[in-house]
């Protein structure tokens, strides 16, 4: 089985399982990158020592984050479980990239406000959802039109970290621009069904149960890209959603024309939401939930941003 052959049962087992897109290619990104660092060694010929030393490596003398490290590990654990078919045994003693613990940047709502004021558009729109949903970057440029339920006040959150759906709420100041968004998309999407276009990117294996919802609007993306593409897959032309760069270039400049110190991001809106409604009073189970976290725990950050460590005790003598 040669490298080449590896990384084609990779591709086409990731598939078979719906993976995304972007889980394949970082995953055949790893492990071409872990054959390479072992001299093109085939795989089944490596055990877990030499596991062990490509990710101690990353840490020690790449000096990757924590996540990124995590990430190679995933992707080599895929290979030997589902390619290659080798249990592996004892991974300890790996050189763990230390995960970082500082406290999220957080925007004031003031400053959350003046941010929004310098962007127009789309743009504001999506950075709009991200500060009043907490949805992340990429949850919010996959939505689909059938994800927001403008009668029950809600957003329906696809494919989320962890590959689970949740629910965030829909901001009622945002209803009207999102209904004249949906009416543009219509418009477009129109003019593609009139030229022998219109269709879309179904999730998992929905194309072939339900051939005609590739061209339903509700499927149609939420914030389409401005072009057609072809689909890297199924090499269809189909109209993606808008690139993240796109939002996260112009987060960035509204950013540069406020007084904000610190290094922010689109991530900033997401940790702003969920800081605000604990100041305004909300459980954190509850922003748990909307936020989409699997352990409490994760969640827990936000009260340290509101000071209700020791800052917040106060002395005898006051």
């Amino acid at each position: 089985m040669t490298d080449k052959k590896i990384l084609d049962l990779v591709r086409e087992s990731i598939r078979l399982k719906h993976y995304s897109i972007r889980t394949e290619e970082t995953y055949i990104n790893w492990i071409k990158r872990y054959i390479i660092f072992h001299n093109k060694t085939h795989p089944s010929e490596l055990s877990e020592t030499h596991i062990r030393d490509y990710l101690s490596h990353l840490a020690i003398k790449q000096k990757v984050a924590a996540s990124t490290q995590n990430q190679a590990l995933n992707a080599i654990l895929y290979l030997y479980k589902n390619i290659l078919k080798i249990e592996l045994g004892d991974l300890g003693n790996i050189e763990r990239a230390k995960r970082s613990r500082s406290i999220p940047v957080v925007f004031s709502p003031t400053e959350a406000k003046q941010v929004l004021e310098n962007m127009s558009g789309v743009n504001k729109l999506m950075a709009s959802l991200l500060y009043g949903t907490g949805m992340r970057l990429m949850e919010c440029v996959r939505l689909r039109i059938k994800d927001v339920d403008f009668s029950n006040n809600r957003i329906l959150v696809r494919d989320g970290k962890g590959n689970k759906d949740r629910i965030t709420i829909l901001p009622e100041k945002l209803k009207e621009i999102i209904k004249i968004q949906i009416k543009r998309v219509k418009l477009t999407h129109q003019q593609d069904l009139l030229e022998g276009f219109g269709t879309v990117h179904l999730p998992n294996a929905l194309s072939a149960k339900y051939p005609s919802a590739e061209k339903s609007i509700g499927w149609q993306y939420l914030f389409p890209s401005s072009k057609l593409s072809k689909d890297p897959r199924s090499e269809k032309i189909h109209r993606h959603h808008i690139h993240e760069s796109v939002l996260q270039k112009a987060v960035k400049t509204a950013i540069n024309k406020t007084s904000f110190q610190q290094p922010a991001s689109c991530h900033t809106f997401r940790h702003s939401f969920a800081t605000h409604l604990l100041e305004n009073g909300y459980d954190i189970r509850t922003v748990q939930e909307l936020l989409g976290h699997a352990n409490v725990k994760t969640t827990m950050i936000y009260t340290h941003v509101l000071n209700k460590g020791g800052l917040a005790v106060k002395s005898p003598i006051d």
